[in-house]
């Protein structure tokens, strides 16, 4: 199996797509991965141009919102403007806002799989121990009903941490 982002031919992972149905996911490399849930590299991705015309609906979402996080780059542009995609599928587009109602301390969009650093050294209630302020937290997970909130990893330990704490990386 290859990637299906960017038709590499390495280990794999599910990737889940958000706004959708319950396990809709796309196969894709930890290349693809680690670009996503952090900064994008424009031209890894001019492989879009053939990923957005997936059978698969989860592959075509992931496809149509990196085309729009690419939205400074004119290829990146011209391919939005030629896909076409059905109205429930446009809707799954659609359902995750680009924006992000979490901000970080300096008001920065922070998303799902950022990395942030701590700008405080903040006790950790009930674990006993202070986390450090530059520690730097990966993966991150956004709270859905509290944009004041995120979750993350610290020595191990899954912890909430405010917005107002942290900086994007």
């Amino acid at each position: 199996m290859t990637c299906d982002l960017c038709a590499s031919d390495t280990p794999l992972a599910s990737f889940a797509v958000a706004g959708g149905p319950e396990g809709a996911v796309a196969q894709i490399c930890a290349t693809c991965t680690e670009q996503i849930t952090s900064d994008l590299e424009p031209n890894h991705w001019r492989c879009l141009a053939t990923s957005m015309w997936s059978e698969t609906p989860a592959v075509q979402v992931l496809s149509a919102r990196l085309l729009t996080r690419l939205g400074d780059q004119d290829w990146a542009r011209d391919l939005s403007e030629q896909l076409w995609l059905d109205e429930e599928t446009q809707a799954w587009v659609d359902a995750v806002p680009a924006e992000s109602a979490h901000k970080d301390s300096n008001g920065a969009p922070l998303r799902a799989g950022d990395t942030v650093v701590l700008v405080k050294d903040l006790p950790v209630k009930g674990a006993g121990f202070t986390a450090k302020r530059g520690t730097a937290v990966r993966n991150i997970s956004l709270v859905t009903d509290n944009v004041e909130h995120i979750e993350g990893r610290v020595e191990g330990q899954r912890i909430v941490i405010l917005t107002k704490y942290v900086k994007r990386k």
